[in-house]
């Protein structure tokens, strides 16, 4: 028993390095010995789906929950891997029959919220959450992700209760607190911040720390405590960059790359080539941009369905990366024929296609960090529609070294390589509207407070759509919204947040100054009047 632990514990090194060869041999080492041991064959499940073979992966998954009816991991990885091959209902139905032959146990349930949350079915995941907890009543976690779903469905009441009650079972769970903090619609007071300071020492996992931290940044904020409330924020993102590094390197030799790569004579080179499809609509910018806004408005639309923000469009550049070791992806990008180019385009479709629900027109993809991909975009879907969002440079770029992304989305944690980010992303735009001039359209979010109707007519005008009332009463839209804008945009527009950096001013010089530095030795901060389109 010790030499197989030992040589499965040895596969998962292997496997975690990227040695799958290794971590092949060690596995099929132990099924030659034991055909039916079931954790061997989620291992190899595992580098089947890393090494692209789908189909087999399904095989093994399969036999070992076959040989092991209760196998929890084996039917999380075999649901997971239907969903990520577009098969979500066959996975619906193989958690279904779980919960029939597993009645007492809660693990199927769970899976299946994960499943319908991760499809983003929120409405059809609510049934299921409400019986989970009814289920498991001490359950901090269970209450939290059942509060979670109110807030996307806009059931704000209902997800403030949610989120006490998990924080009644657990005052330490920091993505309660941080969920009941994002919606914004309940100050937090001087109890909140005493519960959280005692709890500090109890989180666990370092990351349940890093999200009470930028609650507690938001509650003395709501209480006007701005010196203590950056204090927070600025822990709060030195612990977070610890545990999810930036690399800043990487971000400006991605910009540099294009502008040394990829010249105007470089598209109009391939021009033709590509999809030809116009559905989708990506909309990209800094986080905290006001996008969520911007989609909110076109998901109101009747022929634009809002999808959110898509991994996609990543997945498809990391694809022609990973193709060509060793290159940059504008390298990687020129060296693809034009059959590449429009393959690369209906994989992105059919990638996508799961997350459409109404049939709509068109779609959107709000990733912001999609603006690294705009030239990838042109060449793959040149018919596609590229909506930047821009925000004054000092209230965006504080929104978001206030916010806390979640563990897969690496994000500058000092306002030093934020500024730098910020820089970037402009250069990148730049570099766009200097190579594909009129291909992208800009939205300033403060003229569009100031001037909803005639900007929200200049948007839907470059987009080829009739303008609809429906769009100015985005508010009442009932649709979800998974981002931490979700309550945001449940209100009609207003002013409030325009200038809520200037509470943070005396602790900002580092952005201040990174952001001038791109600006000539200034800020440059235009008034509403100046600002020119593209």
């Amino acid at each position: 028993m010790t030499t197989t632990r030992t040589r499965l514990t040895a596969a998962v090194h292997a496997l975690h390095s990227n040695e799958l060869a290794k971590a092949e041999a060690l596995v099929r080492s132990r099924l030659a010995e034991a055909p039916d041991d079931t954790e061997a064959l989620r291992l190899l499940a595992m580098i089947a789906t890393r090494t692209g073979h789908a189909a087999d992966a399904e095989r093994l998954l399969r036999s070992a929950i076959a040989h092991r009816p209760g196998f929890v991991l084996g039917h999380a990885d075999l649901s997971s891997l239907l969903c990520r091959m577009g098969r979500a209902d066959e996975a619906l139905v193989l958690l279904d029959h779980a919960i029939a032959s597993h009645p007492t146990s809660l693990w199927p349930l769970s899976l299946k919220s994960g499943v319908l949350s991760a499809e983003r079915r929120i409405e059809e995941s609510l049934h299921v959450h409400a019986e989970l907890v009814a289920r498991a009543p001490d359950s901090s976690v269970l209450w939290m992700n059942h509060a979670h779903a109110l807030k996307t469905m806009g059931r704000t009441e209902q997800a403030v209760v949610a989120y006490r009650r998990s924080l009644a079972l657990d005052p330490a769970n920091g993505a309660a607190w941080w969920g009941l903090a994002n919606l914004r619609t309940v100050p937090l007071d001087a109890n909140d911040i005493r519960t959280m300071e005692q709890a500090l020492p109890a989180a666990g996992d370092p990351f349940q720390e890093v999200q009470i931290r930028f609650t507690l940044g938001r509650a003395f904020a709501d209480l006007g405590q701005f010196q203590q409330s950056f204090g927070h924020y600025e822990k709060a993102n030195a612990m977070r960059g610890t545990l999810v590094p930036y690399d800043p390197r990487t971000t400006r030799e991605l910009v540099v790359s294009h502008e040394e790569a990829l010249a105007a004579s470089f598209f109009a080179a391939r021009h033709g080539s590509g999809h030809p499809a116009d559905d989708p609509i990506f909309i990209v910018g800094m986080p905290r941009s006001g996008s969520t806004l911007v989609e909110q408005i076109l998901a109101s639309h009747p022929l634009v369905e809002g999808t959110g923000e898509l991994f996609e469009l990543q997945d498809t550049a990391a694809a022609i990366s990973g193709n060509r070791t060793g290159i940059s992806l504008p390298d990687a990008m020129a060296g693809l024929a034009p059959s590449e180019l429009e393959a690369l385009g209906q994989r992105y479709l059919d990638a996508t296609r799961r997350h459409r629900r109404n049939g709509r027109r068109h779609f959107t993809d709000k990733m912001p960090a999609n603006w690294r991909f705009i030239a990838l975009i042109r060449l793959i879907l040149p018919n596609a529609r590229i909506v930047d969002v821009r925000r004054d440079p000092l209230s965006c770029c504080l929104s978001a070294f206030s916010t806390c992304f979640n563990r897969e989305s690496s994000f500058p944690a000092n306002l030093h390589d934020l500024a730098r980010y910020h820089r970037d992303y402009i250069r990148m735009m730049d570099y766009g509207d200097a190579v594909l001039p009129g291909h992208v359209l800009r939205l300033h979010y403060e003229r569009l407070v100031e001037n909803p109707e005639a900007e929200i007519r200049r948007l839907l005008d470059y987009l080829g759509l009739d303008f609809d009332p429906s769009c100015l009463r985005f508010h009442e839209n009932p649709r979800p919204v998974h981002t931490p804008s979700a309550q945001q945009v449940r209100l009609p527009i207003n002013r409030s947040g325009l200038d809520r950096w200037r509470h943070y001013e005396p602790w900002l010089s580092p952005l201040i100054e990174g952001l001038a530095s791109g600006s000539q030795g200034r800020l440059q901060r235009p008034p509403l009047d100046s600002i020119a389109d593209p």
